[in-house]
């Protein structure tokens, strides 16, 4: 099976489990791959640029005042490509729950269901605090990625509409980076930055203009924590607020209650 991943053995079944077409899958930072790919559009220098300072902001290779400074530079650039390249403004009551067949129930249970803003800072990339994010669970005992309930991968619907700005799609058993195969989707018509972590395989490219339910990933455990056994298999979503060019989190449980259930098929 030709796949653009790489996963050691103890997430590998996850891997063996999906059946998604290579084509639909991008590279981070090759455009010509991308572009050959059917189907799929070559990413936008707007795109390339903010997942470049992504990734710089994730490592730890970059001051806080220049990153913030791109990114204030970088948000009008991206609202303008997204409506050039035809987008839709999408309220959130055109909101998707983002894991098909799946509803707010999937969330996880505790003290405001896993949800905790203090101590994060987005530029602080991967040593971030806090979990200003929600933690969306499948039915899946064994470990396998796949929905116990009817032996089918599940997949991650994007919430909003908007432009996928930032992407990983490579993670090796052992890295500390702990999103694993995530990414970033930009909502110009709320300023939003949403982000969707701990994926098996990505379904989109970067500069993809994306709907509301519209497919991004097949649900994993790619990720430090998420790959360990102990770990259920879930969906990281994060959702910041862009004000004055700093993203900052917010609680969007009642949105995600809302939000309609988009329906699994295609998946084998």
């Amino acid at each position: 099976m030709n796949r653009l991943f790489r996963f050691e053995p103890v997430v590998l079944l996850c891997m063996l489990s999906l059946a998604l077409p290579v084509s639909r899958v991008a590279a981070q930072t090759d455009p010509a791959l991308l572009s050959a790919a059917s189907g799929s559009v070559s990413p936008s220098s707007v795109a390339l640029r903010f997942n470049a300072l992504n990734s710089l902001i994730r490592d730890g290779n970059i001051a806080r005042e220049a990153a913030r400074n791109e990114l204030q530079r970088l948000l009008p650039q991206m609202r303008a490509e997204y409506y050039r390249r035809g987008g839709v403004g999408y309220g959130k009551d055109a909101w998707v729950f983002p894991l098909a067949d799946h509803d707010a129930r999937a969330i996880g249970n505790g003290r405001d269901r896993g949800y905790a803003a203090a101590g994060y800072d987005y530029f602080l990339g991967n040593r971030h605090g806090g979990h200003p994010s929600f933690d969306i669970f499948i039915h899946d005992r064994n470990r396998d990625c796949r929905d116990d309930r009817n032996g089918k991968p599940v997949r991650v619907l994007s919430l909003t509409g908007g432009i996928v700005v930032a992407l990983e799609q490579e993670w090796r058993q052992g890295s500390r980076l702990r999103g694993g195969v995530y990414l970033w989707v930009y909502d110009p018509v709320n300023d939003l930055l949403v982000y969707y972590a701990h994926n098996s395989e990505l379904s989109v490219g970067l500069g993809e203009i994306v709907r509301p339910g519209d497919q991004l990933a097949i649900v994993g455990r790619s990720g430090y924590n998420a790959a360990k056994m102990r770990s259920p298999t879930h969906l990281h979503l994060t959702v910041l607020k862009l004000k004055d060019g700093r993203p900052l989190p917010v609680d969007v449980y009642r949105e995600l209650a809302r939000a309609t259930t988009g329906r699994n098929s295609g998946t084998e």
